[in-house]
């Protein structure tokens, strides 16, 4: 009987091709590979035509599936390959970890240990610990790597291990190394890695206890030693006795290979998984096909890459590599010659070579079949339906609402967001209109979790969005909650969920005595009803609440604008400025005339706030409703010598709010604000100066520019006359009419003889 046990690199291209030849050589009856024994059954897709790598096992707490763990793989990841022997073979594999339901209670454990624990702060612990967490958490390979003279422990195992082509008794010098530096080494807590150690030990000995004559082990090169080591099978059964653990179940799931770098928090990350891919798929490559694709990624962003820089790069690695003592060029040199001979020193075109080929964008696949969860299954069948596939990359998606397809695409990316499944990010749309939605879209496999976790809100994303708005309503006591969960579920569809959003909101802002809370609210109900008009939905429930908030904070706000301090009144006029323009979008007649009769009594009023009362006339005039001799009324009882110059200067604040131009056109209005300032003294000059330049500093440049050319030319308006010619040919004018009006889209039955 005997038992070979490879130690491994997790994922690299080296240890791959290595298992792959060792175990055709040795032909073992079954395989043994590190991983979670609870997934034996999920074992059976691999070598599926449908389960194409790099995809991932998740093993997650039905009862609470934010508890969860990923096991990746990729093509070159040797427990991939060893699993794919057997397949192929048709021999046992099995997992041989540690339960997942055991390792997340003990590592839970071991957390809330080290926080109970933790010394006491001052700067001698501080930098002793500081120094301790250095030594502990240093990569053991590194240790080996200081001592071949490399910076980089990575390097040196790329090196030694996974560019290599002589490989003759090299899991041998990884089981010699490992012992090593597990008698040379400091370590930190090792309950956990000796109850896995202890597991995998267990499983060996049950696959000998059953007759298997050749046994192959494939784990973490950490874990060779022991796993060789003599130990007692009662010392392992009494560590193992009376663990804690937790129901779990486990799928596949897809991943991406900038979820196995390092970048993304992963343990056993590598740099480099699309440069490990090539190397893997070409073993013999001197570089020439990966410069080569490095040169057609180039070319596609419309940079000359020639054939000759190609050759040139692969000559500068090679000899890069040679000055260095390295039997091949490994991905330090080729970036270094890219840099040096295609980028011309241009770090950031690095950069592009970086995240399109040396991590990548592929994304792995997995068989509609395998058991999943029915929420996970419905919204694989819309992504299907709608073709919006899931991506590693980002894609860019711009919806027309007009389009039935693209609504739909709306419609289920807006309740995949209800349920925080923020697979697509809205972007910014220029131009007018509702009708056109921009979506940025990127898929994590960690929105796997997600979904599990969502499942117990219903089985298709309608229900499980639906029942998500329903939760949050229910708990919701402000309006302005209410109101952004209604604002969110229009573009969603949820009929039901609206109902009952609407009648909460209803209820609420009937009891409601604040009127802030209720300007709040409308700007963004507005935009609701918008929303119904543009999707085919029935926005009446809606305008009927917006026309009950609006009367309500008529007959409330202009008691809030009186005996309110500067920061109140700034507040207030923000509101204003929101639920105003929100009004004149609506164009309901009833509305707006309930609402200028406010803006008159808030205007007419002498305790209003002055920056508040400075706005409410400005809107009556922008609304045609104050004008000539009475708008002056208004200026001259406000920039009176008998009002305070800090109040006036508010009041002026709150009237040109948004926009100078009215200056520049009115010249009545610009003497009277010019008499008044003129007026001042020095010393309350000085203090009403802040507030003009606070007010003057909103405006535009060249409104800036005009107003300043205005004051030096001393207020006068400039004129242009033109010189009209008495020598005009009435016949020959009238000729040209037909034309115009053709160009205007207008028909003319006559043209008078006269041109009338």
């Amino acid at each position: 009987m005997a038992v070979s046990i490879l130690g491994i690199r997790h994922h690299g291209p080296g240890s791959a091709r290595n298992v792959k030849a060792f175990l055709e050589s040795v032909k073992p009856d079954i395989v043994l590979v590190e991983g979670p024994p609870e997934a034996d059954a999920m074992l059976q897709w691999v070598g599926h035509e449908g389960l194409k790598p790099p995809v991932a096992l998740l093993c997650y707490q039905p009862d609470d599936p934010q508890h969860s763990v990923f096991y990746p793989f990729a093509d070159f990841s040797p427990e991939w390959q060893a699993t794919l022997y057997a397949k192929k073979k048709n021999i046992h594999v099995r997992f041989m970890d540690l339960p997942a339901g055991n390792q997340m209670l003990v590592e839970k454990e071991q957390r809330q240990h080290e926080l109970d624990n933790q010394p006491e702060n001052n700067h001698i612990n501080q930098e002793a610990q500081l120094f301790e967490e250095l030594q502990l958490n240093k990569n053991p390979v590194s240790y080996l790597s200081d001592a071949a003279g490399f910076a980089d422990d990575e390097k040196w195992w790329e090196h030694t291990f996974e560019y290599r082509s002589n490989n003759d008794e090299v899991f041998d010098a990884v089981a010699e190394a490992m012992q090593a530096l597990r008698e040379s080494i400091p370590q930190r807590d090792k309950k956990l890695e000796d109850l896995r150690e202890a597991h995998m030990r267990r499983t060996i000995r049950q696959a000998e206890k059953e007759m298997f004559h050749t046994i192959a082990v494939i784990c973490g090169a950490w874990h060779v030693p022991a796993l060789q080591n003599p130990s007692s099978q009662k010392e392992d059964n009494e560590l193992l006795k009376g663990l804690p653990k937790v129901k779990t179940e486990c799928t596949w799931i897809p991943w991406t290979f900038s979820r196995l770098s390092f970048y993304s928090g992963y343990g056993a990350g590598i740099n480099s998984p699309g440069w490990y891919n090539h190397v893997w798929n070409h073993p013999n490559d001197d570089g020439t096909m990966w410069m080569a694709t490095v040169a057609q990624l180039f070319r596609k962003q419309q940079m000359d890459t020639s054939v000759a820089h190609i050759i040139e790069a692969v000559r500068l690695a090679g000899s890069l590599a040679s000055l260095r003592g390295l039997s091949k060029a490994g991905l330090e040199e080729f970036n270094e010659a890219t840099l040096s001979v295609l980028c011309n020193g241009e770090s950031i075109l690095l950069k592009l070579v970086h995240d399109e080929l040396i991590v990548g964008h592929q994304i792995g696949d997995v068989p509609i079949e395998i058991p999943k969860p029915p929420l996970q299954l419905d919204i694989e069948k819309i992504q299907k339906k709608l073709r919006l596939p899931a991506t590693a990359d980002f894609k860019d998606y711009t919806l027309d609402l007009r389009n039935d397809n693209d609504l739909e695409r709306s419609v289920f990316l807006h309740r995949l967001t209800l349920l925080g499944i923020n697979w697509g990010q809205q972007q910014y749309v220029s131009g007018k209109g509702t009708f056109k939605e921009q979506w940025r879209l990127q898929w994590d496999p960690g929105f796997a979790v997600e979904i599990i976790e969502r499942g117990n809100l219903g089985n298709t994303v309608l229900e499980a969005a639906g029942n998500s708005v329903l939760g949050q309503a229910a708990s919701a006591t402000d309006l302005k909650v209410i109101s952004g969960l209604l604002e969110k579920s229009i573009p969603a569809e949820l009929p039901e969920a609206i109902q009952a959003l609407i009648a909460r909101l209803n209820n609420l802002a009937a009891a409601s005595a604040d009127v802030i809370e209720l300007m709040e609210v409308v700007p963004g109900l507005i935009t609701v009803a918008r929303y119904g008009n543009v999707r085919k939905t029935d926005a009446t429930v809606v305008l009927s609440i917006i026309n009950s908030i609006i009367t309500r904070i008529c007959i409330s706000l202009p008691n809030a604008c009186v005996a309110i301090d500067e920061d109140a009144s700034r507040r207030l006029l923000e509101l204003f400025f929101k639920l105003s323009d929100g009004i004149n979008l609506l164009q309901d007649s009833e509305i707006i005339a309930m609402w200028q009769q406010t803006l008159r009594v808030i205007a007419g009023n002498k305790n209003t706030s002055p920056v508040i009362g400075g706005y409410s006339t400005r809107l009556l005039n922008d609304g045609k409703l104050l004008a000539g001799d009475e708008l002056m009324q208004y200026f001259g009882y406000a920039m009176s010598a008998a009002t305070a110059p800090d109040i006036a200067a508010a009041w002026l604040e709150g009237f040109l709010k948004g926009s100078g131009t009215l200056l520049l056109l009115d010249q009545d209005l610009w003497q009277v604000i010019n008499n008044w300032v003129s007026g001042l003294t020095d010393d309350i000059f000085m203090q009403v100066l802040p507030l003009l330049r606070r007010t003057f500093a909103n405006f535009s440049a060249p409104e800036r520019r005009k107003l300043g050319e205005k004051v030096k030319s001393g207020g006068a308006t400039s004129h242009q006359f033109t010189t009209i010619s008495t020598d005009f040919n009435a016949e020959r004018a009238k000729q040209g009419i037909p034309v115009i009006m053709e160009l205007l889209g207008l028909t003319i039955n006559k043209i008078a003889a006269d041109g009338d």
